[in-house]
């Protein structure tokens, strides 16, 4: 998956979670919850270590594990107050947004597939169907190929753009 997805999801996230009333830009809540969604993705730094594709800590490994999206969305939860925000909703949203960065990588083309059971197995899982093309890694994105893959992707999280940034009607108050 090129990513663009799991932005365009975390743009939706920030529309839905968004507080009714709420006087905060609404750009860094999409930042916010895009950085979240597309962070399992971290894991590609390990390259640069030696750590293979296929290892546990690998892409498409541990960080894309449903222990992963739980443990980080707990501490997450946790630290909400000290933002304004509520823990347990916050908290259950930012796991809901990091398990659907794995869910997501299930359903592509390639790869390995991802260690959705991590630490308990290690098998490496993908959908019986892959209806988003795998997108190349690194600099080999910036080809004909990566273009096309992310044109893919544009047109099938369309949806989820057009909602995030669709503009809101506002209110008019009664008695003005």
């Amino acid at each position: 998956m090129a990513s663009l997805g799991h932005i365009a999801v975390g743009m939706a996230t920030a529309r839905a979670y968004r507080d009714r009333g709420s006087r905060r830009p609404i750009a860094w809540a999409m930042l916010w919850w895009s950085f979240l969604a597309f962070l399992p993705d971290i894991d590609v730094v390990g390259f640069a270590f030696g750590i293979r594709y296929g290892e546990p800590w690998g892409h498409r490994g541990a960080t894309h594990s449903l222990a992963f999206a739980v443990l980080l969305g707990a501490v997450i939860g946790a630290m909400a107050p000290a933002f304004g925000r509520p823990r347990i909703r916050t908290g259950v949203v930012a796991i809901a947004i990091i398990v659907s960065h794995g869910l997501l990588d299930t359903l592509t083309t390639g790869g390995l597939g991802c260690a959705l059971l991590w630490p308990f197995d290690t098998t490496r899982y993908l959908a019986p169907w892959g209806i988003i093309p795998a997108a190349p890694i690194g600099f080999a994105f910036w080809t004909a190929r990566g273009f096309s893959v992310a044109a893919i992707e544009l047109a099938l999280f369309f949806p989820l753009l057009a909602y995030a940034l669709w503009p809101r009607r506002r209110r008019v108050e009664a008695g003005l």
